[in-house]
């Protein structure tokens, strides 16, 4: 039995639009629930004609897609196919141009990955340190300590004092989102890995000390030089007595 509903022929509830089969609809022929638009087989959608969630957009068959006609997921522009997709036309995924069929290109009409201009089959060899290297982006393996978080939600219960008076919207939110400086970030990242994984970086190609200090403010590849002195007795005898 339907109840507090607004609109008519609805067999959910709370509907204030018309034949929903749903919940908390207020368009119209939603068969989810919690739909804004019409024709929804999916739920928490503000467009029409989603027969997927959380699309805010119109006739797209995945999710959490911001743009139209969209058949992958956590799309924001229109007519794409695949997922992460910021442009239109894409069957890749995370592209930031459009149509392309690659993943990761920031430009358009490519067929490879990666690729930031137009109209390409293949994908690019890396350019690190400011120059280019004969490998691509897969066969480079990074440090672990090169991922790390700039933001942390840190819980009521590990606030200190000083947070909570800085933060008083603790109280609400149970704590708050710590922002770090990059490099600090980086070089904390940093001296928590261990030798092995600090190692890495110095592996990486085109390796450059002072291109990767300007970057993240480490300082590596510098080892201290052990120097040992060769005094004669008199030269120690003079030092004796300084001393």
């Amino acid at each position: 039995m339907s109840n507090n509903n607004t609109g008519n022929k609805n067999t959910g509830n709370f509907n204030t639009g018309c034949w929903n089969s749903g919940d908390g609809n207020t368009g119209e022929f939603n068969t989810g629930n919690r739909n804004t638009g019409d024709e929804n087989s999916g739920c928490w959608n503000s467009g029409n004609r989603n027969t997927g969630d959380l699309n805010t957009g119109d006739r797209n068959t995945g999710y959490r897609n911001t743009g139209d006609l969209n058949t992958g997921c956590w799309n924001s522009g229109y007519e794409n196919t695949g997922y992460r997709n910021t442009g239109a036309g894409n069957t890749g995924g995370e592209n930031t141009g459009n149509r392309n069929t690659g993943d990761l290109n920031t430009g358009c009409w490519n067929s490879g990955s990666r690729n930031t201009g137009y109209l390409n089959t293949n994908t690019p060899k890396v350019r690190i340190f400011n120059k280019m290297c004969d490998i691509g982006f897969s066969d480079i393996e990074f440090p672990s300590f090169f991922y790390f978080n700039v933001v942390e939600w840190i819980s009521e219960e590990n606030m200190t004092d000083s947070e909570k008076d800085s933060y008083p919207s603790y109280v609400t939110t149970k704590g708050f989102l710590k922002c770090y400086d990059y490099k600090q970030a980086f070089k904390d990242s940093y001296l928590k890995a261990n030798k092995e994984d600090r190692n890495k970086v110095k592996e990486l190609p085109n390796f450059d000390a002072d291109l990767f200090y300007e970057i993240s403010g480490i300082r590596v590849g510098e080892e201290k030089k052990k120097v040992t002195l060769e005094l004669t007795d008199e030269q120690l005898e003079k030092i004796k007595d300084i001393i």
